[in-house]
């Protein structure tokens, strides 16, 4: 599905950059995604959101991992 139509980049491309490593808006302009009309921030927001929430999760059993107690 395209996601900016400016560029005319689908979801796969935009998830192709994300699991190269682009872990921001800014980081997906400078590979020419969202770097127009702005309408797509949103949903690339939501899909950066997605893939950090995805790589915080156990590997295990899929579940987000627990947050590591604060030091006294």
């Amino acid at each position: 599905m395209i996601i900016c139509i400016c560029r005319g980049k689908s979801d796969r491309a935009i998830n192709s950059a994300i699991e190269n490593g682009a872990t921001s808006l800014r980081d997906l302009q400078r590979c020419g995604i969202g770097d127009q009309c702005g309408s797509c921030h949103d949903s690339l927001r939501a899909m950066l959101r997605a893939a950090a929430e995805e790589s915080e999760a156990c590997p295990a059993c899929a579940t987000p991992a627990l947050p590591m107690p604060a030091m006294a």
